[in-house]
């Protein structure tokens, strides 16, 4: 990868950095991993409290994305930025995916869309819906389409999907189970924020935060989906680093704590975000470093530790840690 690429990337994620940090203050891991998680193409699913700051975190993502006047973009220049879906007991899958509508005038079914097309959906609650819709939503971040009256309809490359879930307020709620949990990148826990950043979120007061953060210039379709490109094809995995992966995946499933391990796909999606954190701290390279900061939110969920167990992320690093040792003492010598 050339200097001149890896500046293009940094451009990208310093703006978006800049819109997501003046929106929601104190956040500034979960928005890099946010900001990780798109340029790999992946979702995430925030583990949260009420009143944390996903909905502005989730639009200010949404309305970064500016429109493009290209021509590789004519297509797309109708699909908004932002959709928020509020997951419910009574939502439909066709609440979601849209549904075929008869028009008497031309005696014929027209498909309208719904609100999973967008750039960047917030499935907010997602737990709070049933399985059905569950799936009708996975099924569109697996494939990029849905499948209407038996026709396929195809959503845009740039599909991302954040979904949160409330820790706390279990009543009425459908877990996701462990193979739909496996469809997203990451899972990430939001907390309080400390006090100083709380006072600044207050001080910002009246002017609201999503309107300040859209006075920072945003970035277009175009330029992330080209981020995405350069990423895959330019930036270097050491075989060493998929050995490390591949045993740090078999280390977690022969756990005698764990009773259900990683997948292969876990490992697959987990390659993309390792060469986006790689750029991101200003590297052509995948190093260990990157191993060690991402296998904790990208295996954690994807677990199930035993009864009695304590902490999941406790676990999977007692597991992981004899690999990225290994990993990170090999590279020293090299």
């Amino acid at each position: 990868m050339t200097k001149q690429d890896l500046a293009s990337i940094d451009i990208i994620v310093d703006r978006l950095k800049q819109r997501l940090s003046t929106a929601v203050r104190g956040r500034s891991e979960v928005i890099e991993l946010i900001i990780l998680a798109f340029l790999a193409d992946g979702h995430v699913l925030l583990e949260d409290l009420p009143g944390s700051g996903k909905t502005t975190l989730a639009r200010a993502l949404g309305e970064a994305i500016e429109k493009s006047s290209t021509e590789a973009t004519k297509n797309h220049v109708d699909i908004p930025a932002f959709r928020r879906i509020q997951f419910t007991p009574d939502l439909l899958p066709s609440d979601v995916t849209g549904t075929s509508v008869f028009l008497p005038e031309k005696s014929a079914f027209e498909y309208r869309r719904g609100p999973v097309f967008a750039h960047v959906v917030l499935a907010d609650e997602i737990n709070r819906t049933s399985p059905k819709v569950q799936a009708a939503l996975l099924e569109a971040m697996a494939e990029k389409q849905v499948t209407i009256d038996n026709e396929t309809h195809n959503l845009d490359s740039l599909f991302f999907v954040i979904a949160t879930q409330n820790p706390l307020d279990l009543a009425g709620t459908y877990p996701l189970p462990r193979p739909q949990l496996d469809r997203f990148l990451f899972k990430l826990q939001m907390s309080h924020i400390d006090r100083e950043d709380e006072l600044s979120v207050l001080e910002d007061y009246p002017m609201p935060r999503l309107q300040r953060a859209a006075t920072y210039q945003g970035v277009t379709r175009d330029e992330l989906i080209a981020a995405r490109n350069l990423l895959r094809e330019n930036v270097a995995i050491h075989p060493s680093i998929r050995q490390a992966l591949v045993d740090a995946a078999h280390a977690v499933r022969e756990h005698p704590k764990i009773t259900s391990g990683i997948s292969t796909r876990a490992l697959v999606q987990l390659l993309p975000a390792l060469q986006a954190r790689a750029v991101m701290h200003g590297r052509d390279y995948v190093s260990p470093k990157d191993l060690e900061v991402l296998i904790p939110p990208a295996f954690d969920h994807r677990v199930e530790v035993a009864a009695g167990v304590g902490q999941v992320r406790e676990v999977v690093s007692e597991a992981c840690a004899p690999q990225i040792e290994s990993l990170a003492r090999m590279s020293l010598r090299g």
